[in-house]
């Protein structure tokens, strides 16, 4: 299976990179992992609504630009599912012949509505609110624990 984390901007605490690494790193046993880490749009200090639509469209083009294969929105609209819901749904997605799976992660404005209705599952990490750049760190873990519940593995117990 391909996973790509469709992401917008950077990790820029070293923890952070340090942690996705290690997920990253043991994955590897599991999936093709690619990671694309697109520009976030200039906003100023304090963006207008318009402003924020416009810098959302601008990056969903890009997301939707990069992304291929079956596309899963993470948003805070989405559905929360638990650890064996995922990985149901992320072995179902692998049944149906999604031998490629795009994770899309905006900017801390989220999601544009095209990237959300391009996407064909909308998934919540939770009803918290979680910077983007934890949310892949987080999303990273639970492919981790995913792949770790398909195959029996110790680490989700």
């Amino acid at each position: 299976m391909q996973i790509r984390l469709i992401t917008v901007g950077r990790l820029k605490e070293k923890w952070l990179r340090e942690a996705y690494a290690e997920y990253e790193k043991r994955l590897g046993r599991y999936c093709k992992l690619t990671l694309v880490e697109l520009p976030e749009a200039r906003l100023p200090e304090s963006p207008s609504d318009s402003e924020i639509a416009a810098a959302l469209e601008t990056e969903g083009k890009a997301i939707l630009q990069a992304a291929g294969g079956c596309l899963i929105a993470m948003c805070i609209e989405g559905k929360e599912r638990s650890s064996e819901e995922f990985a149901e749904m992320l072995n179902q997605t692998a049944i149906r012949g999604g031998s490629t799976v795009s994770f899309l992660i905006g900017s801390s404005f989220g999601l544009s509505d095209a990237v959300k209705r391009a996407a064909q599952e909308r998934i919540s990490l939770s009803r918290m609110t979680f910077t983007h750049q934890i949310a892949r760190v987080l999303l990273a873990e639970q492919l981790y624990r995913a792949f770790q519940i398909q195959t029996g593995g110790k680490y989700h117990k």
